[in-house]
C-alpha cells in the first residue's frame, strides 16, 4: 500500500488541533491546544473567545504537527478539515488555514463531518467491522448512528432536548463544580450511591430517542428545594444518582438498537465516552448478555475533539473521491441523515 499522509485540522469548538495521519490509522502527530482554562471562568465556551484563541494557535499547531511527524508539505497526500457541525467562527478559522495550506501546496482538500470524526477515532484503535452501531455522546450531541459501510451514516435515535454532556455541565454548575464538570461528576459518582432515584426518560418507549431535560430539571428542583428547607444533600450520592439515570438510559437503548439492527460492532464515541462509569457499564452488560458484540471505545486522549480522528475519517472520504473546492464554507448545523 502506498503511504498516504493526511494533514488534518480541527477547530469546531474550543480545541485547536492539527494532526498527520498515515493510511487512515497511524497517528504520526496529534497536536491539541486546549482552551479550557480560558472558558472555565465563564462556566462554558464563549464563541468569540474561542475564535480568537484559534487564530493565535492554528499556525503554531500546524508547524508542530509537521515537525513531530517528521514530514513536509511535499510528503502529504491531502489536507482534511472539519467544516461542521460546530461554532461558525471557530470552524472558519480552521477552514481558512486548511484552504490556504492546501492551495499553497497544491493539495486536495477533504471536508469532514466532525461527528464522523468521533466515530472514526475508533479506527485508530482497531478496524471497523460493519454493520456497526455508534453511540455519539458529547456536549452538543447524543445520537445513535447506524453504519452499514464506510462513509454511510444514518441516525436512528437522538436527543429531543439536552445532550448528555450538556446535562452534565448544567448539573455540575448546580453542584458548584468547575467547567467542564463531567469528569468530576464521574469521580464523585464512584464514591456515592444511587439513593435519589432520578427518572429514566423515554426508557420504555418504542424508539431510540433520548431526553435529558426532565432529569436535569428533577435534579435542580431537588437541590433547590433542599436548600430552601436547609436540608443537607450528599454530593456524592447526587452525582451517583444523576449518572446512574444517564447511563441506564444510554446503555439500555443502545444495546436494544444493536440487537434489532444485528450489528457486529458497537462504537462509543464523543467527549462523554471518556466517562468511566459509562465505559464500565457497557463492558459489563456486553460481557454478560452480548458476548459476540465487539465493543470499541477510543482511549481518553481521542475522546475529546482532536485532529487525528478527522484524519482517520478523511481517509475514507479520499478513497471515495469526496474532495471540496476552495469555496468550501462552514456548516455549523451539519447533520447525518435520519432513517
Amino acid at each position: 500500500m502506498d503511504r498516504e499522509l493526511i494533514l488534518a485540522i480541527e477547530s469546531s469548538c474550543d480545541e485547536t488541533s492539527v494532526a498527520v495521519i498515515e493510511n487512515g490509522n497511524q497517528i504520526l502527530s496529534n497536536i491539541v491546544a486546549s482552551q479550557i482554562n480560558s472558558h472555565k471562568r465563564f462556566g462554558g465556551v464563549v464563541p468569540e473567545v474561542a475564535s480568537r484563541h484559534h487564530v493565535e494557535q492554528i499556525t503554531l499547531c500546524l508547524e508542530d504537527a509537521l515537525t513531530e511527524a517528521k514530514v513536509t508539505a511535499k510528503d502529504l497526500s491531502a489536507v482534511a478539515v472539519t467544516y461542521g457541525p460546530g461554532l461558525v467562527g471557530a470552524l472558519l478559522i480552521g477552514l481558512s488555514a486548511a484552504k490556504a495550506f492546501a492551495w499553497a501546496n497544491n493539495l486536495p482538500l477533504i471536508p469532514v463531518n466532525h461527528m464522523a470524526g468521533h466515530i472514526y477515532a475508533a479506527k485508530l484503535v482497531k478496524p471497523l467491522n460493519f454493520p456497526l452501531m455508534a453511540l455519539l455522546v458529547s456536549g452538543g450531541h447524543t445520537e445513535l448512528v447506524y453504519m452499514a459501510k464506510d462513509g454511510s451514516y444514518e441516525i436512528i435515535g437522538e436527543t429531543r432536548d439536552d445532550a448528555a454532556g450538556e446535562a452534565y455541565d448544567k448539573v455540575g454548575r448546580v453542584l458548584g463544580l468547575s467547567y467542564p464538570s463531567g469528569r468530576e461528576i464521574d469521580q464523585l459518582a464512584h464514591l456515592g450511591k444511587d439513593t435519589y432515584h432520578f427518572p429514566r426518560a423515554m426508557l420504555k418507549e418504542d424508539n431510540y430517542d433520548f431526553s435529558f431535560s426532565g432529569l436535569k430539571s428533577a435534579f435542580i428542583n431537588l437541590v433547590h428545594n433542599a436548600e430552601q428547607r436547609n436540608e443537607i444533600l450528599i454530593k456524592e450520592d447526587l452525582a451517583a444518582s444523576f449518572q446512574a439515570s444517564v447511563i441506564e438510559t444510554l446503555v439500555t437503548k443502545t444495546l436494544r438498537a444493536c440487537t434489532e439492527y444485528d450489528v457486529n460492532q458497537l462504537v462509543l464515541a464523543g467527549g462523554v465516552a471518556a466517562n468511566q462509569g459509562l465505559r464500565e457499564k457497557f463492558s459489563q452488560e456486553i460481557a454478560e448478555y452480548f458476548p459476540e458484540l465487539d465493543f470499541v471505545v477510543p482511549p481518553l486522549r481521542l475522546c475529546g475533539d482532536n485532529a487525528a480522528m478527522i484524519g482517520a475519517a478523511a481517509e475514507i472520504e479520499m478513497q471515495q473521491q469526496q474532495f471540496a473546492a476552495m469555496d468550501l464554507n462552514a456548516d455549523p448545523s451539519l447533520a447525518f441523515e435520519h432513517i
